[in-house]
């Protein structure tokens, strides 16, 4: 019997989730989280053999939680839930290691068999999903651009960002000015929006 850990915000869909993975007889779910941040205390008392874990939770994003549970609890394997196929959730997803990521409107049967490869150490990713990260691009930005962006996808001003990181306003602007060239973006504002669609920032 294969031990289960549900992380999904949405009641209905939680509830729905949990039935259907409990239909088959060699499945059992043993917790159902509705935050990120609850997933690696549970797991760690209830030791699943794999997570389900939905991409977009409150709390602790479903990435991060896999992340954290490769360190904390190995053993488990992880298969991320996503509405989304978005390139850079997808190379995200790669680089935190999960074991799995499937579309949520995928096949009922897909998510049971998903499971089953994974706990035997396979990999499994959604044929559409791995189009997506086919096509995405390295990220062009520098360690400081990022972080200068980072800080103003946040809601921080040129003036405030100069001060945390010791810059001046003038370098803030300029790193600003760069990151919106190397995008090709109209503005600030669209660079975050490509930025984000990318994966490049959280």
């Amino acid at each position: 019997m294969l031990r289960i850990l549900l992380a999904e915000d949405v009641a209905m869909v939680r509830g729905a989730l949990v039935a259907l993975i409990e239909l088959e007889r060699d499945l059992r779910v043993v917790a159902a989280v509705d935050n990120g941040a609850d997933i690696v205390s549970t797991a760690l008392d209830c030791r699943p053999d794999v997570a389900v874990l939905d991409v977009d939770l409150p709390g602790l994003d479903g990435l991060s939680a896999a992340a954290q549970l490769r360190t904390e609890l190995p053993c488990c394997r992880t298969l991320i839930l996503t509405n989304l196929g978005r390139s850079g959730t997808v190379s995200r997803a790669l680089t935190a290691q999960v074991s799995g990521f499937l579309l949520k409107d995928s096949p009922p049967e897909d998510l049971a068999n998903a499971i089953r490869a994974i706990a035997l150490g396979r990999r499994v990713i959604d044929p559409q999903l791995a189009l997506s990260a086919w096509d995405c691009g390295q990220n062009p930005l520098s360690t400081r651009e990022h972080e200068v962006l980072r800080m103003t996808a946040r809601g921080a001003d040129p003036v405030e960002i100069a001060a945390t990181l010791h810059l001046s306003v003038g370098t803030v602007r300029n790193y600003l000015t760069t990151v919106v060239t190397k995008l090709h973006a109209r503005n600030r504002v669209e660079a975050v929006k490509m930025a984000y669609d990318s994966g490049w920032l959280p």
